[in-house]
């Protein structure tokens, strides 16, 4: 059995950056059940974040998992679910587009704590600052580039 250690920072936003989660109930619930869709299908979260325009997730990745796979699980299987339910007084998409990145574990208690004070962070940093931050650093082109 391969023994790994490989954490993954995954960043993705609803469709056209809308705000379509606006109310802590609806993101409580759908945190529930990305959770529990995930542990079903052996996908390991060690953190996530629920804001009203993206998600952040910290993942650990097994030998047989990758991400491409993992993000197309969390996001279709979630929206599928927020529209099935409806939570939500209108249709519910996440945009296409994702950003991961790799994790140290080193770094692992840091970026969860970052994850896990989303609020406190969106405060003093819009999302689309944030964003732009994260492209930078990453070196990432965003599709409109």
């Amino acid at each position: 059995m391969p023994f790994l250690s490989i954490y993954i920072h995954i960043v993705w936003t609803t469709k056209n950056f809308t705000p379509l989660l606006p109310d802590k109930i609806s993101r409580e619930k759908l945190k529930h059940h990305i959770l529990t869709n995930a542990k079903s299908k052996s996908i390991f979260i060690n953190q996530l974040a629920i804001q009203k325009d993206h998600c952040h997730c910290l993942l650990s990745l097994s030998h047989d998992q990758n991400i491409s796979k993992i993000v197309q699980l969390l996001k279709g299987e979630s929206s599928r679910w927020l529209n099935s339910e409806q939570l939500l007084a209108h249709k519910f998409e996440w945009q296409k587009e994702y950003y991961a990145v790799s994790v140290s574990l080193s770094h692992k208690e840091r970026v969860m704590e970052y994850i896990k004070n989303q609020d406190e962070h969106h405060r003093k940093k819009t999302f689309s600052e944030e964003y732009e931050n994260f492209t930078r650093k990453y070196g990432f082109k965003k599709l409109d580039d």
